[in-house]
């Protein structure tokens, strides 16, 4: 597209670990990315752009990216020089073959690879590395895994409706989500229903944003959500107001399950953990029955518990007594991969050379570091991180760090020198969105927008499918046959690739090229009728015989998450920060420029207890370790909780976290997430 007769405007799309992805138009002038604004054809974004959108041309040419292949020498050491791309991939070609011709096995090679990047041609670091052979691999989520098992186990699987459609509800209950900062675009839906009437209730142990805009913000404690829940289901069925046709005909174990509500367990009970009283219970219950539809969205941060599982579970159960299961206008959200499972995955899918015969060997992701020490016969080597800042993110830094330091080679893909660029030998500098193409679905709404290439690579920056190709042919050339990814290829021939007719169908489109003119929504099928589940009964199972034989409780139950041990009183909570994505874009000082973080925050209760005031520095620690952070005295967080926002510390809030791990998460993600809400601290003014 051509604007004028100065700027050329293409499309692109937001690759991060976010719900809105959203489109953007990118304005080009002499080959240089100019200006970034939102694309007004797309229906969901809606022409707007986060804060983060709006700063993509101070990221993209930040003077700290990295935009050639460096070596570190020796590790450790801070000490880069740049070396070409030809010298970057013979060592690790002449690495891979020779851990492959000493131990007979690529198991020593393991793969780190999470959600930096959304992208479906940027598998092709999974598809390089399953046409290689059979290696190490770090699985698991770090986000949604005990949401996503609770939902397989419930429901048969993780869909949602039109988040678009949550503007005809009459009520919205956002449960543990902050979406006026992490969501932004979701508002708009919100905006819409309030304006016709709808009430907006906010469940967060925290004031959010969000939840300084609601009708009714229940404050519950950190972890006490399942027991809220269960508290309501409890007055619902006391009132004979849950729907009796859909629990008879649909819920497996509703028997079990009511008789539990009415004889196991008390409201002491529920008020102790939830920290809630009779009065929100009945009004919640009140606003379920009395406002609908109702939208019931569950947010990360309600599973990031030792009981995260049974949270969900149990808010799953509220929203089927309630009625909020397939009605129209309302509805129960998470998350979910509908849209992505239409695509091909062509850029993931491929195969070992013919007659290399074997399995992949899996770590779990909350104990990469661990894993990684303990992983014998064979011992890894070498060790491939991409779309990732594990030091940053991951709960167990120390571990991964000390497995870093023993690996003979560490290859690190990324933009900039993160805290995990610290222990890599070789960095090597990938392209953004704007360099490159790409198809980036949504993991939240129904649009697919295309991504065009705006720009040529800053200096030698290579996509992760260029990367793959390029590595590809040197390993056939050093040791022909001895990888199936193909060696070279066209991108936007690979964008073409991962449609299909069926996508086209739901697009309304004939061809890829089409979505150059403007995004399109996917025309999702009907489910109306009666309501389908996946799951072994082809019913809503509260009774969930896979949980039971996990060693997991059948049915929804009352758990409480970690209490704090007395040496360390405090509840660290790690939420997402508004001007950054994980540990992305905090570099950036359109973004972090007067916003005081890092921070700790803290009730003024016990600011007075401590004698501290905003401003003052205090060593936040526990038997993990400590780091020195200034205290932001507000009431927006509970007494006995610290909140310090995720990934402006550099990593080094992640080294207090407890290591403990959620109850669900390996159906489906492949192993439990983190339950990073579990870490307790003590302060001391420094």
């Amino acid at each position: 597209m051509v604007l004028g007769k100065e700027y050329q405007v293409y499309r692109n799309v937001c690759p991060r670990n976010c719900f809105c992805t959203c489109s953007m138009l990118s304005y080009v002038r002499h080959g240089r990315l100019e200006k970034v604004a939102g694309d007004p054809l797309h229906g969901f974004t809606r022409g707007r752009l986060c804060a983060k959108g709006y700063a993509y041309v101070q990221r993209v040419y930040a003077p700290e990216r990295v935009v050639f292949p460096l070596r570190q020498e020796p590790r450790g050491s801070g000490n880069w020089r740049r070396i070409s791309w030809t010298e970057a991939l013979d060592i690790i070609a002449r690495k891979i073959l020779e851990i492959k011709g000493r131990y007979g096995s690529l198991w020593p090679i393991a793969l780190y690879v999470h959600y930096g990047h959304l992208g479906l041609l940027h598998l092709a670091v999974e598809g390089f590395f399953d046409a290689l052979g059979f290696i190490t691999k770090i699985q698991g989520n770090l986000c949604w895994s005990a949401g996503l098992e609770a939902n397989l186990l419930d429901m048969g699987r993780n869909l949602q409706p039109d988040p678009e459609t949550m503007a005809n509800a009459r009520s919205i209950i956002i449960w543990g989500a902050n979406p006026a900062w992490t969501a932004l675009h979701q508002m708009h839906f919100i905006d819409a229903a309030r304006r016709l009437g709808a009430l907006v209730v906010v469940i967060d142990p925290l004031i959010t944003a969000t939840a300084a805009q609601a009708d009714l913000h229940i404050q519950v404690n950190p972890g006490g959500d399942g027991a809220l829940a269960l508290g309501v289901a409890k007055y619902l069925v006391e009132k004979g107001w849950y729907e009796k046709d859909f629990a008879k005909k649909y819920l497996l174990g509703w028997e079990e399950f009511k008789s539990y509500l009415q004889n196991k367990i008390k409201y002491t009970d529920i008020y102790r953990v939830a920290g809630v009283d009779q009065a929100s219970i009945e009004e919640l219950a009140k606003i379920l029955v009395e406002h609908r539809p109702v939208a019931l969205w569950k947010g990360m941060g309600l599973q990031r518990y030792t009981n995260g599982g049974q949270n969900i579970r149990a808010i799953n159960a509220l929203a089927a007594l309630a009625g909020c299961l397939g009605s129209s206008g309302g509805g129960l959200y998470y998350a979910s991969l509908q849209t992505w499972d239409l695509f091909n995955f062509h850029a993931r899918n491929w195969s070992p050379p013919p007659g290399v015969k074997g399995e992949h060997r899996y770590l779990p992701i909350t104990r990469a570091g661990e894993g990684l020490l303990a992983a014998q016969e064979p011992p890894v080597k070498f060790l491939w991180i991409a779309r990732a800042n594990p030091l940053s993110q991951a709960p167990d830094p120390a571990a991964l760090q000390q497995a870093m330091s023993n690996m003979e080679l560490v290859v690190l893909v990324d933009q900039f020198l993160t805290s995990t660029s610290q222990y890599a030998d070789l960095f090597l500098p990938c392209t953004t969105q704007f360099e490159e193409w790409e198809i980036i679905p949504s993991y939240w709404h129904w649009w697919v927008a295309i991504n065009q290439q705006a720009i040529s690579p800053v200096g030698e920056s290579k996509s992760d499918l260029e990367i793959a190709w390029n590595l590809s042919a040197r390993l056939n050339e050093l040791s022909p046959g001895s990888c199936n990814f193909p060696t070279g290829g066209d991108e936007e021939e690979w964008v073409a690739a991962e449609f299909n007719p069926y996508v086209y169908q739901l697009l309304g489109i004939k061809d890829y090229r089409e979505l150059l003119q403007g995004p399109r929504k996917l025309k999702m099928p009907e489910r109306g009728g009666e309501p389908s589940f996946a799951t072994p009964s082809r019913k809503y199972e509260l009774y969930s015989a896979k949980a039971r034989q996990a060693g997991l409780p059948a049915i929804p139950v009352l758990t409480s998450p970690l209490s704090p041990p007395p040496p360390y009183p405090f509840r660290l909570l790690t939420p997402h920060f508004q001007g950054g994505n994980n540990s992305q874009f905090l570099n950036l000082p359109w973004l972090i420029s007067g916003s005081r973080e890092p921070v700790l925050r803290l009730h003024p209760a016990i600011a007075d207890k401590l004698n501290l005031k905003s401003g003052d520095l205090v060593r936040v620690y526990n038997d993990q370790g400590e780091l020195v952070l200034p205290v932001l005295v507000t009431q927006r967080v509970p007494p006995q909780v610290v909140v310090c926002y995720q990934g402006g510390t550099g990593g080094k809030i992640n080294r207090l976290l407890g290591g403990v791990e959620t109850d669900l998460g390996k159906e489906g993600a492949g192993a439990p997430a983190p339950a990073y809400f579990e870490t307790f601290v003590n302060i001391a003014r420094v």
